[in-house]
């Protein structure tokens, strides 16, 4: 499966059940393939095999400290003094799919004295001796997918594991996660999809005056302008999808269809609990699930304005003489 058939599946699971589609999203746009580009032969053959069958992947960077601040991190790798394997210790906070994880894709400081430079992944089996995985976060939306701290206590790692070189786990979490952007924004093109899969059929069942809502005027321009800025999003993630399986630059792109799929699936999935009137505002229904589902769009994988600094400074250059 290519990127952009990746994105089609998320963004199509999205349109019913955007947790299930996190969990695919983490899985292949970051996990998957950072042991694709930069895992080790003998990592490739330990873990894909298992990420392809029976094993959920986690992705552990996030801490208390370290948000959109993500390499201000203070989770240590002590390497041993023979360089044969490092001890892991330090405390993750919201990490996705962590209940049900294999193995946590893991972002820790070998080498504290060069700052950022020592940031380095590894590839911890969850089974290891020292991992402990706390309660769910108890979320306003994606509740089906856990989110839970994580600790590492002692948690000894072999140097077989390390994914890449030492010190430079930063490069690979930046590059990784430039391409889960542009899975985030086709979960939420999907959730904006499943919104008007749940509002349009019933605009034209009910009627009120003898007519079907979808017929008045004034609703007709509401989903038609907002049915526009779908495919707007839509189109946006095919373009960045291209980009990226072409090798060429698309980090800007990737950043403005998370921002602009953010923004129209929030609009879409209000719209759709108005349009929808009494019912909408109850759980009989999806469009309230939706509702709360979408709005960790403008939050995880690079807030809104993270999103708008990089999309700043990237017009800049573009304008640069």
């Amino acid at each position: 499966m290519n990127f952009t058939s990746a994105c089609l599946a998320v963004e199509e699971i999205s349109r019913v059940d955007p947790s299930v589609a996190i969990l695919v999203d983490i899985h292949n746009t970051l996990t998957n393939n950072a042991v694709r580009f930069w895992g080790s032969e003998e990592l490739k053959k330990k873990w894909l095999p298992k990420l392809a069958s029976d094993t959920i992947s986690s992705f552990a960077l996030s801490e208390a400290g370290s948000g959109s601040d993500a390499f201000a991190m203070k989770t240590t790798a002590t390497p041993s003094n023979d360089g044969s394997f490092y001890l892991i210790n330090g405390s993750k906070l919201w990490i996705s799919n962590a209940k049900e994880a294999g193995v946590f894709l893991l972002f820790a400081n070998a080498d504290p004295s060069k700052g950022y430079k020592g940031i380095t992944a590894f590839m911890v089996d969850a089974k290891s001796e020292g991992i402990s995985v706390g309660k769910p976060e108890k979320k306003l939306g994606l509740r089906a997918s856990s989110t839970c701290p994580v600790m590492f206590e002692d948690v000894k790692v072999e140097a077989a594991d390390v994914l890449g070189e030492v010190g430079q786990g930063y490069k690979y979490c930046i590059n990784i996660l430039n391409e889960g952007r542009i899975g985030i924004g086709a979960q939420q093109v999907g959730i904006a999809k499943g919104c008007m899969d749940v509002a349009l059929p019933y605009m034209l069942e009910r009627k009120q005056f003898g007519t079907a809502i979808a017929d008045f005027q004034g609703m007709q321009h509401q989903y038609a302008q907002l049915g526009t800025e779908i495919h707007a999003a839509e189109v946006m993630m095919y373009n960045a999808c291209r980009l990226k399986e072409a090798g060429l630059p698309f980090v800007k792109e990737a950043s403005m269809v998370k921002l602009y799929g953010s923004q129209v699936a929030e609009r879409v999935a209000s719209r759709s609990i108005e349009w929808l009137g009494g019912i909408g505002f109850t759980n009989d229904l999806l469009a309230e699930k939706f509702y709360r589902d979408c709005k960790v769009g403008s939050i995880y994988e690079g807030t809104s304005n993270m999103q708008l600094q990089t999309i700043a400074k990237l017009m800049k250059v573009d304008y640069m003489v």
